[in-house]
């Protein structure tokens, strides 16, 4: 694994922590980096979609934004898988802080 690739990753999974918490943040960083590829991070048009959605849930303009522009890219299959992974990550968190 090359230094960029374990960046990405290292970067990811702090992002994921703080998502975790419910940090809006920390979703609209996920988008990005899913969205661009930055930081070395592979391209997922999916994932970027859901954190996205997720972001613009709580009120975050500028994901609204992103998601829409993303969307597209996208195919409307991959768009509600996206949206099937946003409802199951809301699942999830919620249980977790329940």
């Amino acid at each position: 694994m090359g230094n960029s690739m374990k960046s990405a990753a290292f970067l990811i999974e702090s992002r994921l922590a703080e998502a975790e918490k419910g940090n809006v943040n920390a979703c609209f960083d996920l988008g990005v980096i899913y969205s661009t590829g930055s930081d070395g991070a592979d391209i997922d048009l999916v994932e970027a979609h859901k954190w996205f959605n997720l972001a613009s849930l709580s009120g975050h303009d500028e994901s609204k934004a992103c998601r829409a522009e993303i969307s597209l890219d996208m195919t409307p299959r991959e768009i509600a898988e996206a949206q099937r992974e946003a409802r199951s990550w809301l699942k999830h968190t919620t249980r977790r802080a329940a």
